[in-house]
């Protein structure tokens, strides 16, 4: 999708048309930018920048809270949009997926018109646009629909791949963050055409089982399936103890553990959690939950754990002692946004 959040404001708020529009925290806080329009892209302005930054950039800018559940609303009727066409979706955020339509071409008889179908349904239906790369695999499609935007369509075909990667900078590929770039960079490999000339050996020694698919993303070779599984409504971990804890300081340190293996959990499936919920049965069997939701997704475990130790500490279990604990993640988002908090909230 383009521009997904700011789009959705700006569709349902007229007066925002054309308007330089930040979706993100206050720019008198220690907020950040969860989204730029494409107006305000223009003064520098981008995602993951502080919105103290951003202002300075586009004193003019709209500022608007970021408003989840209007996204994931969204989002989930534009993904039953894409499984009209295929019930191979793979959602990789709120505003992306992957679709195999391999088998699913049906009337329209090419991957190409299907693209051209599912741009123009989505902005009769939904009255915003996407963008979108046609491919042989999952790497060349995400690739390619970075290409054209807004409301573009890339179409690589299987003798093109090379063709199209080659000039590309190595970032494009999948894997490859800053450090990754940086460490090429120092190898003299700059393109993908530089990074494809580098052996197998020289990139497995330098960077291990991740240099093999190195090797052969630079090739356009990616096996990696579009995977449909079951929605997922919470994902926890909980543990009975043999004898009743009864300090809090053990109590918390058995919440940080459990914290940690949730936040491992959720990092596997590439999700992110809203609400976070502290389960506590007392040595009477009194069984009791705390929740609270965040105003962000996240992955965090430090964060997880920091939530789940106030909401402990809003149970009696420091005064009764305990004989289970657990911590529950639930409000999942596919790859959803995440907010890295670096202080603790006020």
């Amino acid at each position: 999708m383009d521009c997904f959040y700011a789009a959705v404001h700006m569709r349902d708020d007229p007066a925002l048309k054309g308007k330089p529009v930040i979706i993100g925290g206050s720019p008198t806080g220690r907020g950040v930018v969860a989204a730029a329009s494409y107006e305000v892209r223009r003064y520098g302005v981008h995602s993951a920048m502080p919105a103290a930054r951003a202002v300075k950039l586009c004193p003019h800018a709209v500022f608007i809270k970021p408003d989840f559940r209007r996204y994931e609303a969204e989002s989930r009727a534009i993904m039953e949009i894409f499984h009209d066409f295929t019930p191979l979706v793979q959602p990789a955020s709120l505003d992306e997926a992957y679709l195999d339509v391999t088998d699913h071409l049906g009337a329209l008889g090419s991957a190409t018109a299907v693209a051209q179908a599912i741009r123009r349904r989505v902005r009769e239906e939904r009255r915003l646009t996407v963008s979108v790369g046609v491919g042989p695999n999952r790497l060349i499609a995400k690739i390619a629909s970075d290409f054209h935007k807004p409301d573009g369509l890339t179409v690589v075909k299987p003798g093109q791949v090379q063709a199209f990667l080659d000039p590309l900078p190595v970032r494009r590929l999948h894997g490859v963050g800053p450090a990754t770039e940086k460490a090429l960079a120092d190898l003299g490999v700059h393109t993908i055409a530089d990074l494809r000339s580098l052996p197998l050996e020289t990139l497995e020694t330098r960077f291990g089982r991740h240099g093999g698919g190195l090797y052969h993303y630079s090739r356009g070779v990616d096996e990696r399936p579009v995977r449909v599984e079951r929605e997922r409504k919470s994902l926890g971990s909980e543990r009975t103890y043999a004898r009743d804890v009864r300090r809090l300081d053990d109590m918390e340190a058995h919440v940080d553990d459990l914290a940690s293996r949730v936040a491992a959990g959720l990092e596997r499936r590439e999700i992110a959690a809203r609400t976070v919920t502290v389960k506590v049965r007392y040595p009477d069997f009194t069984t009791l939950t705390r929740a609270r939701t965040l105003p962000y997704p996240t992955t965090s475990a430090g964060r997880i754990a920091a939530v789940a130790r106030e909401l402990l500490r809003q149970t009696e279990a420091a005064r009764h002692g305990v004989r289970l604990l657990g911590v529950t993640a639930s409000g999942l988002v596919q790859g959803g946004p995440v907010q890295l908090w670096l202080f603790d909230e006020p």
